[in-house]
């Protein structure tokens, strides 16, 4: 388990979709921000950008999952703009900025002009500052998954303490017992515990 799922500290995390503009010697940048919990949303993120914009030379991408300073998952793509001229000064940004959950798209309509390696840099930094100065952000609580075995009579005491704690039951399969898989705030850990214990149950954590 990582330091993240285990601290207390909140992290941001985009409330929804942003969008910002920006222009550098006639080319046009323009820089989607959205949730990310996965890869998966993150490259979705980035192929509906291409299916907006198709006329669009470039549209460079990073994105980051997990807490900020320990990403579950990183990655960047210059889409054919110079090595680390794009997609690292997009994942910088995310970085700098400290939110996780997050992947960030710039689509360039080339003006004409080049940049240089330097501007190119700069020009998908800002790009990238901009967008995520203007997101609205939650803040997200560390969770931890656990897994307990239980009898027939403790599934609605076990429920009622996760509405209590801000828990949630993720999976529930019935045999000669009942096996739970749980989701609660990694400082409610300890309570569930208590709960479990006071029940003869043990609790394994996944």
């Amino acid at each position: 388990m990582t330091d993240a799922q285990t601290s207390g500290v909140t992290w941001p995390v985009p409330a929804r979709e942003a969008e910002a503009e920006t222009q550098v010697r006639k080319s046009r940048f323009i820089a989607r921000a959205a949730p990310a919990a996965s890869r998966e949303e993150a490259l979705a993120l980035v192929e509906r950008a291409r299916q907006d914009h198709p006329e669009a030379r470039h549209h460079c991408w990073a994105y980051v999952t997990g807490a900020p300073g320990r990403a579950t998952s990183a990655a960047m793509n210059d889409d054919g703009e110079p090595s680390g001229t794009a997609g690292r000064p997009i994942l910088n940004v995310i970085e700098h900025k400290g939110i996780g959950d997050v992947a960030v798209v710039v689509i360039r309509y080339f003006g004409g002009v080049k940049l240089g390696a330097g501007g190119l840099v700069r020009a998908y930094a800002g790009a990238a500052e901009a967008v995520l100065s203007s997101l609205e952000v939650d803040h997200r609580e560390p969770r931890v998954s656990l897994q307990l075995e239980i009898g027939f009579a403790d599934e609605q005491p076990l429920r009622l303490e996760l509405e209590r704690l801000g828990g949630e039951l993720a999976a529930i399969e019935y045999g000669q017992g009942v096996s739970v898989r749980v989701s609660v705030p990694a400082t409610a850990r300890e309570a569930i515990g208590s709960w479990a214990a006071g029940r003869g149950l043990g609790v394994t954590e996944l």
